[in-house]
């Protein structure tokens, strides 16, 4: 009789650690880069297994704001990084040297001012980091919050 489990005297095989996977998309000059971003992270999200929840949706909204505010505060977007592993971060590099702030008190139902408290929300943190020449805007999810239910289970 065959057995199906490891040689005895043999610890049980430990399942490999999630993989880590970095996704780039240049946006240097590009027409519609929020539609652009947004559909290169629901392929990235639905790749992996991420789509279909609330917090992918949630995730989609915190690209287009931070894509959109490159393009309104920071002259554009020039990549759009995606890492996936234990947490989706989002990063949105920009040329542009002027940190990210929010509008010191958004009011409801005016339009603007509410991209960056919307990222806060959604989002489990986010900040920025200067470069050389621009800075980066990133936001993470972690990735429980984007498995669904039925993948968390098998």
């Amino acid at each position: 009789m065959k057995s199906s489990g490891p040689p005895v005297g043999h610890p049980p095989r430990q399942q490999p650690p999630a993989t880590r996977q970095r996704r780039l998309l240049a946006l240097d000059g590009a027409r519609g880069q929020v539609a652009k971003g947004r559909d290169f992270t629901r392929r990235a999200l639905r790749d992996r297994g991420w789509d279909g929840t609330e917090s992918s949706q949630d995730a989609l909204l915190v690209v287009s704001e931070l894509l959109t505010n490159a393009n309104l505060h920071a002259g554009g977007c020039l990549q759009l990084v995606l890492t996936l592993g234990e947490s989706l971060r989002i990063e949105v590099v920009d040329g542009s040297p002027v940190p990210p702030r929010r509008a010191p008190s958004p009011r409801r139902g005016v339009p603007g001012g509410h991209g960056l408290y919307l990222v806060d929300r959604l989002s489990d943190r986010w900040g920025y980091e200067a470069q050389a020449q621009g800075k980066v805007v990133w936001a993470e999810i972690e990735s429980t919050r984007l498995v669904s239910g039925e993948a968390a289970g098998s």
